[in-house]
């Protein structure tokens, strides 16, 4: 056994289980958990260790002397109908009363809008005796809300971990040091922290600022979680030092966005982005303070990716003026670990593999589930650690539940080990890439393979069928960009790009929603895939209705979708073609929630289509969910949706070469059996061959060359071959 590279949980009351387990895993980092405490030898459990910290968390004292200075968030009240003239509204209906409450001594921000008619309503009062807003002079039938300013009185994550835990400890405050008290006492706080920590190698912030939008109801179940929600940062001193700087002050409008708060899933306007750099900014400078305290003592500092690190966005053009020494974050499949493997401006990167250590899986009779967790967790991130490694994995909760689970603690050693191999033989070279492919949405690089997530990579009906592409994408042989319309626009396309892929539902960030209303945009995609390159779409790519089309480059993609307004346009291609996109697939293919109404245009290539059973004719039937088009010297595919698993990655691998006119170029190191997938580092001929799948399989290693190799591996294998060059 090894040792290295894994940082494992571990707290005072688990000293000797520790030693046990680092041992086991060849750990050679401990760190403490939320509500733990690190052993008082702790430096004898490991070569280094982390220590979490709380920057605007942790001191009740300090919070309960200076409770003006806690955070703020704007919020809406549930939507209540006027039946007659005057109707009262209670901001608090629905929020949990022990995480916010309304400041009654901001009103002056607060806002009664008519939902109804979209307007803002002057004519109200509020009473902070009874809790209520009382609206005057109101439309019978209209809906009325009240955008109110909230305090922030018990930490979001906090209230997460004490209720799945049962925990009766002291509920945390919060302060925001965009107050000048608190600015100065974080910084004196860092100093005294620092040199009461001798042990501690490495300071783990967890996060900086500010939290994500996480607001509960009033069961204390989440109500509303946004994980790039900006909407936990609106304090007084942050809209007023806001309208200082920029001219122009915002209301709480320009936050609530009816409802919505602007989304990610929304094409954000200026005023957003002028917020949204406005508090990277003052982040990143103070967190810079913060860190250049820590440097001084000789410490290490660390960023988790997650909790308080709005305002911190790791893609940003100022995260690099924080300093930071690492990042860590929850690895939820290959898309977060690529989200973490290619932070830039960091020394390492670390991976906290899932299941965490609490009691909702760590219970008596459930060690099986536990273990299938971990290796579907493992298995996922594997891929995309063969493209781009961590640096480092590690673990979180309590340890002393997972000691009770043997047969996880097994598997975990076996996974440390291999995960050290992956590192050490991956980063040693870049992999094979046989294109250069780029997702093209409203935010770019900004939120590199951080597009269709909600609540980091959770589930969503609504998004899994295009989370899939990003899956599939994190552990393919090609190189990933991230495009915005912004950059086609003022930039244009880089010549390097062969593919670019435009994926998401009509109206949102990663779709397009109004910006393909611009002609120039679309002339300039059409050009280029003319000239020879290809466009992938997958959902309602490229929509808005305009000029009697919805997708605006549904000449590019063969395909268009049918709103209602063409129905007498009599539609006759429905017959389904064999084709190299498909040739690797066995029985249905998976598009997830799929699409309705979408049909090909004249002269493009059915490939998937499917009919109701209703009734069958030879025109205007069928719902066409797989398409490929020649457009020019270039080529266009439609997709209805690919939710991630081997046969779809493997359709989206051959999908992607074709675009590209690049068919016989993705035979180079290219493994048959779609189960198995290859990565080969072509500066140490070092290959790597992995069986995704949990049943033996039997594959042909195909280098490019002529030659193939037969190999056959085990569920879950991955062997290690040198290749010759």
């Amino acid at each position: 056994m090894k040792k290295g590279r894994i940082t494992i949980p571990t707290d005072e009351s688990f000293v000797e289980g520790t030693k046990k387990i680092a041992a086991l895993w060849g750990a050679d980092a401990v760190r403490d958990c939320d509500g733990t405490e690190l052993p008082k030898n702790v430096k004898k459990l490991a070569e280094k260790v982390y220590n979490t910290y709380f920057i605007v968390r942790g001191d009740n004292e300090w919070a309960e002397k200076h409770p003006e200075e806690t955070h703020r968030t704007f919020l809406m009240s549930a939507r209540n109908l006027a039946e007659g003239d005057t109707l009262q509204i209670n901001p608090m209906q629905g929020y949990f009363a022990l995480q916010i409450q309304p400041d009654w001594e901001n009103t002056a921000y607060w806002e009664v809008y008519d939902r109804t008619s979209g307007e803002r309503h002057a004519d109200w009062e509020w009473n902070e005796k009874s809790g209520r807003v009382l609206v005057k002079n109101a439309r019978p039938m209209h809906e009325y809300t009240v955008n109110f300013m909230a305090k922030v009185v018990w930490h979001p994550v906090q209230i997460y971990n004490y209720l799945t835990n049962n925990w009766t400890c002291e509920k945390q405050k919060m302060y925001d040091p965009a107050f000048p008290h608190t600015a100065l006492y974080i910084k004196r706080h860092m100093e005294e922290w620092c040199c009461e920590h001798p042990e501690t190698d490495v300071v783990r912030f967890t996060t900086f600022l500010y939290q994500f939008m996480l607001v509960f109801n009033e069961k204390g179940k989440e109500k509303y979680v946004d994980w790039f929600g900006y909407g936990l940062s609106t304090s007084p001193a942050m809209l007023e030092a806001f309208a200082k700087e920029y001219g122009y002050a915002l209301c709480s409008e320009d936050f609530v966005r009816a409802g919505n708060y602007n989304s990610p899933f929304r094409n954000p306007d200026k005023k957003f982005r002028d917020w949204t750099d406005f508090v990277q900014r003052k982040v990143s400078g103070t967190v810079r303070e913060l860190v250049d305290i820590v440097h001084f003592h000789g410490k290490e500092a660390m960023m988790f990716l997650g909790d308080d690190w709005i305002g911190a966005e790791p893609y940003g053009k100022h995260f690099k003026d924080m300093d930071l020494d690492a990042v860590v974050g929850s690895v939820g499949g290959g898309v977060t670990v690529r989200m973490l493997s290619e932070i830039p401006h960091v020394k390492y990167r670390e991976g906290r593999l899932l299941p965490y250590f609490f009691p909702d899986t760590f219970f008596a009779g459930n060690e099986e589930n536990a273990v299938a967790e971990l290796n579907k967790n493992w298995m996922t991130a594997r891929r995309a650690l063969l493209r781009k490694p961590l640096d480092r994995l590690g673990f979180g909760g309590y340890l002393s539940l997972a000691a009770k689970f043997p047969q996880f603690v097994a598997r975990a050693g076996e996974i440390c080990e291999e995960f050290r191999t992956i590192a050490e033989t991956a980063g040693k070279a870049k992999p094979y890439c046989g294109l250069t492919v780029a997702v093209l949405n409203a935010w770019g690089s900004l939120r590199s393979w951080q597009s269709h997530m909600v609540a980091h990579e959770l589930w969503y009906q609504q998004i899994y069928s295009y989370q899939g592409i990003l899956e599939a994408l994190s552990g393919l042989a090609v190189n990933v960009q991230f495009l915005s319309f912004d950059d086609v626009l003022q930039k244009g396309i880089e010549k390097d790009i062969d593919v670019i892929i435009n994926v998401g539902d009509g109206g949102t960030a990663y779709s397009g929603g109004e910006y393909w209303a611009d002609e120039k945009l679309v002339e300039k995609l059409r050009a280029w895939v003319r000239e020879g390159h290809g466009f992938l779409g997958v959902g309602e790519p490229t929509a808005y209705a305009k000029e009697g089309r919805y997708f605006r480059l549904a000449d590019v993609l063969g395909v268009d979708k049918e709103l209602g307004f063409t129905l007498g346009e009599d539609k006759y291609n429905i017959e389904k073609q064999a084709h190299f996109i498909t040739a690797d697939v066995k029985g249905e293919i998976d598009y997830g929630e799929g699409m309705k109404n979408v049909y090909a245009l004249d002269g493009a290539q059915v490939l998937d289509i499917t009919f109701s059973d209703r009734f069958r004719r030879s025109v205007n039937v069928g719902e066409v969910k797989l398409a490929a088009n020649d457009y020019g010297k270039g080529r266009g595919v439609y997709i209805a949706g690919l939710p991630y698993s081997a046969q779809n990655a493997r359709l989206l691998y051959r999908a992607m070469f074709w675009a590209a006119h690049k068919e016989e170029a993705m035979f180079t190191m290219f493994s048959s059996d779609p189960d198995t997938e290859c990565s080969y580092y072509p500066e140490t001929g070092m290959c790597a061959v992995v069986n995704n799948g949990s049943e033996k399989k039997a594959t042909v290693l195909t280098d490019g060359k002529g030659n193939r190799t037969e190999l056959a591996l085990q569920g879950g294998e991955l062997i290690w071959r040198k290749v010759e060059r």
